[in-house]
Formats: structure tokens, sequence, C-alpha cells
């Protein structure tokens, strides 16, 4: 090697200690944003209210109303059930099975009448969204990814040891996160939603695992990501009727039958109005939820302490604001919200885990607003009225285990509120990178690394 070779060669060498130099710290610094990352709590109501689960950060937290007492996982794999954040809780119709998912990649199946892990799912990439069919037979999961991943549970004892299950991919929304996953109430339909914007209904077909491959419809119309779905129970549509809500601050409904928009409810301006703000791109719809015992709907939006009413008038097919109702005295920004079919009542959550600067690593609050039950010709309709602590099913017990402490300091729940707020732009709004960010992500993809 003459000297010319030789300097062209420690030039290259130079350059390529310099880009792993780089790679290292750009590594670095994604990780660091990644183990900052905000996560919501969650909450989700067994259906005839038996219990009510509350996720946030890695805790699963599950209170009994029946027997009023607070719930004891039981998971053999040992230690917590999940290591990091959990993106999705839901019931299944039935409500004998239960489901929970997260950022460290694992699925858990649940029995609610032991409360004993019978099925545990290792997911290839971080998951979204979750769903249980309706039949209880088989458990849908979404990745970042855009991939939906089915398990079947047919033949899983429930006094056994837990199963570690395999999921096989069921249909794809080509790399974009889905935020959203919902059967239809009929069961014969599996809805996904996206942050492009989009809704696909599947067929949801009699061997899952052979994939899924007729779609009934696509419902588009947003103008931004969709971030949640809920169905409308009607005893002429077996099939329900779709409600979505998304980052254009509108709330929408849906004939999936032939995906066509039936109609647009606009609640940006009136929550910023409730609100008694001007800041923009604070009107993003976090969670809807319809009550089964009337045709409201119940809308979490960024910002607005309370939630709005949209009420649907099911001949019409059409949808309007009925009213808000305020969380007096309190910091209390909705991050989600529950309801069952019994009962009347509306279950909502607010909080997050990892925020930057608290001394708590996991902060919820539990409020429950009342008012919702079908009332009777001989009666007045009842006005939904947000129920004091002690008034709350389960009372103190209740609150205790589901917020970790009776007691919660307010001021942290703004901080709290505007970090979910920044966590779901930061994910959910694509991000514009530069060549050079764009080359370092495609040589430290986790898939690739597994491959050499």
């Amino acid at each position: 090697m003459d000297g010319a070779q030789m300097e062209d060669f420690r030039i290259e060498e130079c350059e390529n200690d310099n880009n792993t130099h780089e790679d290292s710290q750009m590594e670095e610094s994604e990780q660091n944003n990644k183990h900052m990352e905000v996560a919501p709590a969650l909450i989700s109501v067994h259906p005839t209210r038996n219990s009510v689960a509350v996720a946030v950060g890695s805790d699963l937290r599950v209170f009994n109303l029946l027997e009023d007492c607070a719930v004891i996982l039981v998971d053999e794999a040992g230690g917590a059930s999940h290591n990091d954040s959990i993106r999705g809780i839901k019931y299944g119709a039935n409500g004998k099975l239960f489901v929970s998912a997260g950022d460290d990649k694992l699925v858990k199946v649940w029995s609610t009448e032991s409360w004993r892990c019978i099925a545990t799912v290792c997911s290839e990439k971080r998951v979204s969204a979750v769903a249980i069919s309706n039949d209880g037979l088989h458990v849908c999961f979404a990745d970042k990814f855009g991939v939906v991943w089915v398990v079947d549970l047919p033949g899983v004892d429930k006094t056994q040891a837990p199963l570690n299950k395999k999921a096989v991919p069921l249909l794809a929304h080509y790399c974009s996160i889905i935020t959203s996953l919902e059967f239809s109430p009929d069961g014969h339909f599996i809805v996904s939603a996206d942050r492009d914007f989009k809704i696909r209904v599947t067929v949801f077909p009699k061997k899952p695992l052979d994939g899924a491959h007729e779609v009934q419809s696509f419902c588009l119309g947003h103008t931004e990501f969709v971030s949640c779905l809920a169905f409308i129970c009607t005893p002429d549509s077996p099939q329900g009727i779709l409600v979505s809500g998304g980052g254009d601050s509108t709330v929408r409904m849906w004939d999936i039958i032939s995906g066509s928009l039936l109609d647009t409810c606009a609640v940006g301006a009136k929550a910023q109005f409730e609100s008694d703000t001007t800041e923009g791109n604070c009107s993003t719809v976090t969670d809807i939820c319809t009550i089964p015992a009337c045709t409201l709907i119940a809308v979490a939006i960024q910002s607005l302490r309370g939630i709005m009413l949209l009420s649907c008038d099911l001949s019409s097919r059409t949808l309007s604001v009925m009213k808000v109702v305020s969380i007096i005295g309190e910091n209390f920004v909705p991050t989600s919200l529950g309801s069952s079919i019994s009962g009347g009542l509306l279950w909502m959550v607010t909080g997050a885990s990892k925020l930057r600067g608290s001394d708590v690593s996991s902060l919820s609050r539990v409020k429950v607003i009342s008012g919702f039950e079908k009332s009777s010709p001989d009666t007045s309709e009842q006005e939904p009225a947000v129920l004091g602590d002690s008034e709350i099913p389960g009372g103190a017990k209740l609150l205790e285990k589901l917020q970790g402490s009776i007691s919660v300091d307010e001021k942290v729940f703004l901080a709290a509120a505007d970090a979910v707020k920044t966590a779901m732009c930061n994910l959910l709004i694509k991000k514009q990178y530069s060549d050079e960010k764009r080359e370092f992500r495609k040589r430290t993809r986790n898939d690739r690394k597994s491959k050499h």
C-alpha cells in the first residue's frame, strides 16, 4: 500500500469512527426520548360493572366492585405484570376475559374470575391497541408498525399454568401506527384506525389464523390522525353505528357497511370556549365512550376540564352537542373514559406516567358521573352529575387502589395533561426527518439488527 492509499485508508477509518460515534450519540438520544415518553392513564369497566381497571405507567390496578375489595393479580411469570408503560386495556364482551399490553411488547390475557394471567404473548414491536373477539376465542393487538396480530384462546385452561401463545398477522395498515381496535357489536367486523386519517373495516374471518383478506369498507373523512373508536348499538343495525374522534377536533359517525360518513360534529370551538383558552391545537379528541343506557356519547378533549356529551338522533343519524359536564374546582382533564351495560355511570381517569420533574412515577385520579340511567316514562330525566369521592362505588377503598392513594396533589395534573398532549402529538403527528437522521434510523432498525 503506497502513501496515497494509506492516507485514503486513514481518512476512511476516521470517517467510520466519526459515523460510529455519531450513531451512538443519536441512538442514546433516541433511547432517552423513549424512556421519557409519557403514557396516559387508562380506564376500563367490566360490562356488568363487576370490576374497574386502571392502567398508569406499568401499573395495572383492579378493584372488585362486587366484593368491595382490591384485586391481587396472579401472574406466575413473577415480578411486575408489565415492566413498561401499558398502552391498551380492555374487557371482553362477556366480561370473562381482560387483556393488557404495551411498550414492554407483552400481551397479557387475564381471567376475571380469578384474575390469573392465563396467556402471555410476545409481540415483535411495542403494542398500541388491543381487542377481544365477542365470542372470547381470539385476542387481537396492533403494533406500532401498523400490523394487527391475532391469538387463538380455545383450550386455554384458566386453572393451569399460563400459556406462552404465538400470534400470527391478521391484517396491516402499512407502517402507519394503529391507534384503536374495536369489534362490531355483532362480532362480524374488526375496525382499525390509524394516524394517517384512515379507518378500515375488515370482515373478521371464521379462521382468523389464516388472515383477514376481505375489506368491507374504508371510512375516510378525518383530516388528522384518528385517535379513538366506539360503537352505538341499535335494534335495526346489528353491526352498530361507528363513531370516531381525532386530531381534527371532530367526532364523526359512520355506516361501516358502505363506509359512508353519516354526520360530523365539530367539538373544538365549544371545547375552547368552555376551557377559556385560545391556544391552538388543543382540542384533540382523546377518547369517546358510548353510554349503553341511552343515545349519548361522552367525549374527552384535550384541555377540557370535564367531558362533552353528544346526542345521537338514530332516526336522522345526526350528532349534536348536548352539554358540557365540567369538573369544578379541579385540574381534571380526562385521558380515558369507560362505561358498563348496567349502572348508568360514566367512569373517567386522568393521569400519566414518567412525568418529568415529578417525585411520583405514576399519577392518576378517578372521577365518576352519574345520571345516565334509562328513565321510565313516569320519572323526570335525571341530569348528569359529578359524584363526590364518598359517593363513588367502592368509595375510599376504590380510590386508594386505583389512584395509589386517596388524596392526590392537584397541582401536578395540569402538567400531566400538558405532557400527555405533547406525547400524543409526538406519537401521532408525522415527523419530518433530515436525510442524516433518516439514514441513521435505517441503520438502527431493530428488525435489521435481529437479522444480523
